[in-house]
């Protein structure tokens, strides 16, 4: 049966660490990159990053996230490697095309950003129990309907995947050509994307009904199945954490 969320089962440290950390870990990691934006700290950060999911035995599964992410990496080289408003050096010369010192510098600062923010949300996601971590938020005092709304978009594209999946069966049971060269899949594109976008709408309602059965509007105190969990060295990873967040803010005000 397939997984309907990208985490990924394994017995490791990072899967043993308290959720709230990880989630903190990540917005660190982010702001960090914005905070001191500097080409040796955001690379830093991305090896980090890439050391945590190796420890959590899911580094494999990061690098199709990446993978799609290529175009837009392309992308941001090419614009500021030609029309980066401070480009005077040129590096290299590509076709009669000038790529300027100063926009290929600053479209390695934007690629590590990105890679950056993907491998920091790849620690939290692929680590950590989706239903754990919007747990672990209501205990804190977030709305359930927030945390559902949080828990729908952690499973969206899981989701998606498998129906894909199940309806291009179908059809292929049906006889549609569905693999082939560039014109046989366009043209299999839209009898697929119909059937997910209805199937995705009556799943959404069907939820809805059973949130509602389940009495997911009713006041009162609510209760939950799982027992709060002791995770370990949690205050001391969440002090780290927040210790190295003052310091880059420190940095950059003296800077």
């Amino acid at each position: 049966m397939q997984s309907m969320t990208l985490y990924v089962e394994k017995n490791s440290l990072i899967h043993k660490i308290d959720p709230i950390s990880k989630l903190l870990f990540v917005v660190i990691s982010i702001a960090i990159s914005y905070i001191v934006p500097t080409i040796s700290v955001v690379l830093g950060s991305v090896v980090i990053s890439i050391l945590l999911l190796i420890i959590g035995k899911v580094f494999r599964h990061i690098l199709p996230i990446i993978g799609v992410s290529l175009i837009l990496i392309l992308s941001i080289i090419i614009v500021q490697g030609l029309f980066h408003p401070e480009s005077k050096t040129p590096l290299f010369t590509l076709g009669g095309i000038v790529f300027y010192k100063e926009g290929i510098s600053y479209a390695l600062l934007l690629t590590l950003r990105v890679i950056n923010m993907l491998c920091a949300f790849g620690v939290l996601i692929l680590t950590t129990k989706p239903d754990e971590l919007i747990e672990t938020l209501i205990k804190k005092g977030m709305s359930p309907k927030l945390g559902y709304i949080f828990l729908s978009v952690l499973q969206i594209v899981p989701q998606m995947r498998a129906t894909m999946g199940k309806i291009t069966d179908a059809q292929r049971s049906r006889g549609m050509e569905t693999q082939g060269n560039v014109w046989i899949r366009m043209k299999a594109l839209f009898p697929l994307i119909g059937p997910v976008v209805l199937n995705s709408l009556n799943d959404t309602r069907e939820r809805a009904i059973a949130l509602e059965i389940r009495g997911f509007n009713a006041k009162g105190v609510k209760t939950f199945y799982n027992p709060s969990r002791n995770y370990p060295y949690r205050i001391a990873i969440k002090f780290g954490l927040i210790l190295v967040l003052i310091l880059a803010i420190v940095w950059r005000v003296w800077k």
